[in-house]
């Protein structure tokens, strides 16, 4: 089966301006299918997919309509100062079940990654985070996720990996999926009173990372090192404040700033590990005069721009682009090492494997703030390490 058998084609009659786009409009530069599908043999960069499926978003039918209002307003935004390579290959067919429209984002986005494109996932249910993941299934890769999301989509009563799989509990088939391939989950921006108990315990004991609302909102670079550390992200447009992105029938008062939003999106196109994103849940039918879809856009713009200001810089060669810190705790025989990039002044922290590890690999890297390396140098254990160490134990 073709990649183009999974997908309808666009009709810009329908969004594009009445004067067309200028020149330098995205609009003008990405590859759409309106009536041949893109080559993507063509050197291709990024894919935009449409997903037209919202059977199972909870008190929020009428996403499924959301792709193409997206699209209007992305295209007639400006290229950056790069040539983009970017194909936009329609949207999803709406499966006969939504079974059947899992397995097509399944499918696609697995080609995607293997074909080192990157898919922006665009419209739907936030459920379609489930099919986003599987993807990885068969690429013999773990996978860390991260989720900006005002809750845990975690059915916590019972935690059962029979529940429908709905835009409120995909979680629950993702942690207790066979064979388990997820390393880490850190959701971002979650508010304490949409929140259970239950679900925060759940997170503490499989040592998974959560970051309320008031941890980032005024501090968004708190979150640049937990997003530095994804392959794939998931982004709920409801943990956007409803004066910024009205656009979901679960809008909130409360919420990250259109402009932490799209901060977060840029931290997630620079991040050279990351291979996947969606931007989920956003309703015109809510909209106002199409500000949540602006907003969207200019996310996925941000998006783009950090992917075409990537360092590669991932540590560690050439060692010789990287600083190495050493520092000891108090009342122990122990020491943490940090690895700092002179390319982006990124830091790393290396946490020992407990069984040693193999020849080849002794310890992980795992993205750190400057603010952890400072901890180490007071003498104290950073947080972050004693989590990492005890997930790869």
């Amino acid at each position: 089966m073709s990649l183009s058998d999974f997908f309808t084609p666009i009709d810009l009659k329908v969004i594009a301006p009445k004067n067309g786009y200028y020149s330098s409009h995205l609009g003008e530069k990405i590859r759409c299918f309106t009536t041949d599908f893109p080559d993507l043999e063509q050197k291709t960069d990024i894919a935009i997919i449409g997903v037209q499926d919202d059977r199972n978003a909870v008190n929020n039918s009428g996403c499924a309509l959301g792709p193409d209002y997206i699209r209007e307003k992305l295209y007639q935004l400006f290229e950056g100062g790069y040539k983009v390579k970017i194909a936009d290959l329609g949207n999803i067919k709406q499966g006969a079940s939504i079974t059947d429209t899992y397995f097509a984002v399944k499918t696609v986005v697995n080609e995607l990654i293997r074909k080192d494109i990157v898919p922006i996932i665009i419209g739907g249910g936030q459920d379609i985070t489930y099919a986003q993941y599987m993807a990885y299934e068969d690429l013999e890769q773990r996978v860390d996720l991260v989720i900006v999301d005002p809750r845990f989509d975690l059915d916590d009563d019972g935690f059962s990996d029979s529940l429908e799989t709905t835009s409120i509990s995909y979680l629950n088939k993702i942690f207790l999926h066979e064979p388990n391939y997820l390393f880490n989950f850190s959701n971002l921006g979650y508010q304490t009173y949409f929140t259970s108990q239950e679900s925060l315990r759940v997170m503490d004991k499989l040592y998974f990372d959560a970051h309320r609302l008031g941890e980032i909102s005024g501090q968004v670079s708190v979150a640049e090192p937990v997003i530095r550390n994804a392959n794939m992200m998931s982004i709920d447009v409801g943990a956007i404040r409803s004066s910024d992105a009205v656009g979901n029938a679960n809008a909130s008062p409360n919420g990250l700033y259109g402009e932490e939003a799209c901060q977060i999106a840029r931290y997630a196109g620079f991040n050279d590990k990351l291979s996947s994103i969606g931007f989920y849940e956003f309703n015109p039918a809510y909209d106002n005069n199409g500000q949540t879809a602006t907003l969207i856009a200019q996310m996925i713009w941000y998006f783009i721009d950090g992917y075409y200001n990537r360092k590669k810089d991932f540590p560690l060669n050439p060692k010789s682009q990287y600083l190495i810190y050493k520092t000891s705790l108090k009342h122990e025989d122990h020491e943490v090492i940090f690895v700092k990039s002179k390319k982006s002044d990124r830091w790393w922290m290396q946490v020992p494997y407990p069984s040693g590890g193999s020849a080849n690999e002794r310890f992980h890297l795992v993205p750190c703030r400057y603010d952890d390396y400072q901890t180490a140098v007071s003498g104290e254990m950073p947080d972050l390490w004693w989590r990492t160490y005890q997930k790869l134990n």
